[in-house]
């Protein structure tokens, strides 16, 4: 004969996993749910374990709201496996690369276009439009300074 009283196991935080972690907060952010509502819900043990939960991973829902709607019911992503994450990040380095050359050889076309205007201007009026960059300083300022 059944007792109709059986033990609850006790769970911990560290029994739940971080996509499901993540659900529940998902919910509440999205406005669907209250904490409480939530707890019950997903079957969450512990007063405060949803509370805690929304505050702590609060962050992470709002960088996956920006990304876009979710499905309801499915858990956020995670973040990419290392080897995902070393792909994406070498690709953006290359991109990276091909910007900074792009903008190296723009200002470098961009110097000989002005370098060759100054010496054109130069051949047709005979003005001297480079400025001597090492040239001796003026007599009378360094008889003053002694």
């Amino acid at each position: 004969m059944k007792t109709g009283f059986e033990p609850r196991v006790r769970r911990s935080q560290r029994d739940y996993s971080l996509p499901f972690k993540l659900a529940a907060p998902g919910e509440v952010g999205r406005g669907g749910l209250s904490y409480t509502q939530a707890q019950r819900r997903y079957s969450i043990q512990g007063r405060s374990t949803g509370l805690i939960w929304c505050r702590r991973y609060a962050a992470h829902f709002v960088a996956f709201q920006r990304a876009g709607p979710t499905s309801s019911g499915a858990a956020p992503a995670v973040d990419p496996p290392p080897e995902q994450r070393i792909k994406q990040l070498q690709t953006e380095l290359h991109d990276q690369r091909c910007l900074s050359d792009k903008a190296l050889k723009d200002a470098r076309d961009l110097n000989l276009l002005l370098c060759t205007m100054l010496q054109v201007e130069e051949e047709d009026h005979g003005i001297p439009l480079l400025k001597k960059s090492f040239c001796r300083p003026f007599p009378a300022w360094r008889a003053g300074k002694s």
